[in-house]
């Protein structure tokens, strides 16, 4: 099954880390494959800057994809060959990369080392672990809270992990990469369309009903095939895709994404450390941490990332969208009972 919203399939844990190299990768029994910590000697990409008390956490697959703004030509390929058929073809030889990048194996054995290893060896491995974060499910995942605990050490440890993951998640944020995504949606010359998967589908809905109130143009997409093809055929360059995909990935989510996004439409994914297949064509993407205190996948770190964006529309909107908002609340009526 390849719904990446189905928690029922999905799950992480977190444990302590393990050094390799100037990064940092889970050990066993920890979250596998969470990625790379920016470190010493290892650049963490535009915009990651920790937060009070937050380690900045970056994937591998983000890693990459941040460091097409600077590298050099040859580097370039090198990420572009790898984003395109990621993350096999970083499981190859360092030869066997360059020839299908058409570089030089100093070029791999450079680009790897900007990202922040110590050798190609320490990048594969770091490959693998993502593997097994992105397969990862209840049924090979153990839980995190044991049998036994009593309600006050839940409230407790549920906390501290909600917390800490809103916490990575914000410090690996990248501001750029926001700040595109709100000029997007508040663009009033575009029209905004959302899709997910099977549970992040309501993040979707979420999103569109706090925005239909800020600006016009916008919707959330049914996601039978029927419809989707429909959509597919109108769509085109005016037209903004907000995509929700996490771990495991939906297959139809993913080709959706390409089909509009060869119409020439605008693809915004929100997704987690490990990216969705989807952001091979995404023009932006948002990750999030979605490890929780049990084994399903969390989305409140991806909730707490709409709402910014919701804050961050309203803004932008100034003056109009309030306006529009004043006379949506008139419309609908006073329907609180305080």
């Amino acid at each position: 099954m390849t719904d990446e919203g189905d928690r029922a399939e999905r799950g992480g844990v977190s444990g302590e880390e393990v050094k390799t190299g100037e990064g940092v990768r889970a050990g066993k029994g920890a979250e596998s494959g969470e990625g790379v910590r920016a470190g010493e000697g290892a650049e963490s990409g535009e915009g990651a800057k920790a937060g009070e008390g937050a380690e900045i956490l970056v994937s591998v697959a983000e890693r990459v994809r941040r460091s097409l703004a600077g590298s050099s030509a040859g580097e370039r390929l090198v990420a572009r060959t790898l984003l395109a058929n990621y993350p096999a073809a970083g499981l190859e030889t360092a030869a066997r990369l360059a020839e299908r990048a058409g570089v030089s194996a100093p070029t791999v054995v450079r680009f790897v080392a900007r990202l922040g290893f110590e050798g190609y060896r320490a990048f594969q491995q770091a490959l693998r672990d993502e593997i097994e974060a992105r397969r990862a499910s209840p049924l090979t995942l153990a839980q995190q809270l044991g049998d036994g605990m009593t309600p006050a050490s839940l409230r407790v440890s549920a906390g501290a992990i909600f917390r800490q993951r809103l916490d990575e998640s914000f410090a690996a944020l990248s501001d750029p990469e926001l700040e595109a995504v709100l000029d997007l949606l508040a663009d009033p010359a575009r029209r905004i369309a959302m899709i997910g998967g099977r549970f992040s589908h309501i993040l979707a809905e979420y999103l569109d009903l706090h925005l239909r109130l800020l600006r016009p143009g916008t919707r959330v997409l049914d996601p039978r095939p029927e419809s989707l093809a429909a959509f597919s055929v109108d769509v085109g360059r005016r037209d903004v895709v907000v995509v929700f995909d996490y771990r495991r990935y939906q297959r139809d989510v993913v080709e959706f994404a390409r089909r509009v996004h060869g119409r020439g439409a605008k693809v915004v994914l929100f997704t987690d450390p490990w990216l969705s297949p989807a952001s091979e064509v995404a023009d932006l993407v948002i990750p999030v941490r979605v490890e929780a205190p049990s084994p399903f996948d969390s989305l409140v770190p991806a909730l707490a990332l709409v709402e910014t964006v919701v804050a961050g529309v309203m803004a932008r909107l100034g003056k109009a969208g309030e306006e529009r908002l004043r006379q949506c609340e008139e419309i609908a009526g006073d329907v609180t009972l305080g």
